[in-house]
């Protein structure tokens, strides 16, 4: 079975809920290449919100698709029907709650701006990794000399399978000891590993919170981007951040669903009374969602306000490096995971 090249961070039946009868929605771009380019573009939702092998990795010297077919069937795929209720204004179930906030999740995490906000901490975070790696390996070797076997360099590094790295063994019977020497990649496969921990530990508290659907005043749609839940800290409408966590008290969560539907909780919290918020509270969620944007923003129409909400940067330089680094990503990433 051939893989999935094109992995969409951004689901499309996630990105139809605001599209026309003809799949297509309106991508408006934060960052371009001329000022001349055109500033609304309508875009089929099969044609965007996507990167190709974003996803694909190397596992056992072959390449695989299997995080994105994790994504599709354990949160994308049951979060359908929910949706769908949603959309038609009926009643969610506690289990379609549990699977929106699933899906939710996903989307924290699947997308590009979380690799990029996350790898300056992944960094950071790898000698600690490497470290702990050090211990580990010292406790397998104590244990299996108790035991009267022998730790080759062909043995699995504990912790994961996700995280490239390669631990090597050198005997040094002159000072009767053994040597070890890790090195590991700090990229696509740290971003992995966070996805499986956050999507199966991590994601245990957002079920618990009080969720509730907000409903778009008229002339006031909800809009969506290739970053599309916020985890907000809030202070007052000129003081907030994006720095919110998944169970930090009297923070809040937004996620647009369609045109009409924005799913949102305050953590500790009680549920939003109000399901048609005041004008001048969704003109502030619109400048949220708007704000925390990456690269692109979808509307189901041309949203006059979104170019003020969120300026576009026209920046020749800046557009093509960052596409001919994600055209390289992959085999750069593959690279350096296989060079170990």
């Amino acid at each position: 079975m051939s893989l999935t090249r094109n992995n969409h961070f951004v689901p499309k039946l996630y990105l139809k809920n605001f599209a026309s009868a003809s799949n297509e929605v309106y991508e408006y771009r934060t960052l371009v290449s001329h000022p001349r380019e055109a500033v609304w573009k309508a875009v089929h939702v099969a044609g965007t919100g996507y990167e190709r092998n974003l996803y694909t990795r190397i596992s056992r010297g072959e390449e695989a698709d299997d995080i994105e077919q994790w994504l599709s069937r354990e949160f994308e795929t049951p979060a359908s029907e929910p949706l769908q209720r949603v959309l038609e204004d009926r009643e969610l179930s506690p289990i379609d709650w549990q699977l929106l906030t699933r899906f939710l999740a996903s989307q924290i995490v699947r997308t590009p701006a979380f690799l990029i906000r996350n790898l300056p901490r992944w960094n950071e975070m790898a000698p600690r990794v490497l470290e702990q790696t050090l211990r580990d390996i010292e406790d397998r070797l104590r244990k299996a000399k108790e035991r009267g076997q022998k730790i080759t360099n062909g043995d699995p590094v504990p912790h994961t399978e996700y995280i490239p790295m390669r631990v090597e063994r050198k005997d040094l019977p002159e000072e009767k000891r053994v040597q070890f020497t890790t090195k590991m990649v700090v990229g696509r496969g740290l971003w992995f590993y966070s996805m499986k921990h956050l999507l199966t530990s991590t994601l245990k508290v957002l079920p618990k919170h009080n969720w509730a659907i907000l409903e778009a005043p008229s002339r006031l749609p909800w809009f969506t981007s290739d970053d599309p839940v916020i985890c907000l800290n809030f202070r007052s409408e000129t003081d907030y951040d994006f720095g919110g966590g998944w169970n930090r008290d009297r923070g809040n969560i937004l996620f647009p669903l369609s045109p009409r539907h924005l799913m949102i909780t305050e953590i500790g919290g009680n549920s939003y009374r109000r399901r048609v918020p005041s004008c001048y509270h969704a003109r502030l969620f619109r400048k949220i969602i708007a704000q925390h944007a990456h690269r692109r923003i979808y509307s189901s129409t041309i949203d006059q306000k979104i170019p003020q909400l969120k300026p576009r940067v026209v920046n020749a330089e800046a557009f093509q490096t960052e596409r001919t680094l994600w055209k390289a990503y992959y085999e750069d990433q593959s690279r350096a995971e296989q060079a170990l």
